[in-house]
């Protein structure tokens, strides 16, 4: 069983995130993100009047998935799936001023950028749902092996 500091640590060491979310009138979307940890919460600069900053405020629910790399120079040479980590989440749309006050964040925006952005802020929920996270790349053969349910906390 993976750890839920182990899941916590590959979500840390990777940077691009698909989120996913309803529009208000009830049609699926998700879209690629880059963000950042700080804590026990993701952060990602987005246009402050497009779809991701507008739909994600009216509800605030999301799924998430964040692609690990996997492979290394194998990766080269054979196609080697990336492991996931996936998981429901509460996320905040706040002004990117927001930055100014998470220093480790800073780099997410410019501060020249910051007045002209809105900052994601994504709260995992309920389980982490991991494929391949802590586990050979030969057992991710096996669907299994690879396989494992991680409370958040």
């Amino acid at each position: 069983m993976t750890s839920n500091r182990a899941v916590w640590a590959a979500i840390g060491r990777a940077s691009f995130a698909v989120v996913s979310h309803v529009t208000p009138t009830g049609a699926p979307r998700s879209s690629g993100v880059l963000y950042r940890t700080d804590g026990d919460r993701l952060y990602a600069v987005v246009a402050p009047d497009g779809w991701k900053a507008r739909h994600i405020a009216g509800d605030g629910r999301v799924s998430v998935t964040v692609p690990i790399r996997r492979g290394g120079l194998l990766a080269l040479l054979a196609p080697i799936p990336p492991a996931t980590v996936s998981f429901p989440a509460e996320a905040t749309v706040h002004p990117g001023t927001v930055l100014d006050r998470l220093p480790r964040l800073a780099a997410l925006a410019p501060p020249e950028r910051r007045a002209s952005c809105a900052v994601l802020e994504i709260r995992p929920i309920g389980h982490f749902v991991t494929y391949g996270v802590g586990v050979s790349l030969s057992r991710m053969r096996d669907t299994r092996l690879a396989r494992d349910r991680i409370p958040v906390r």
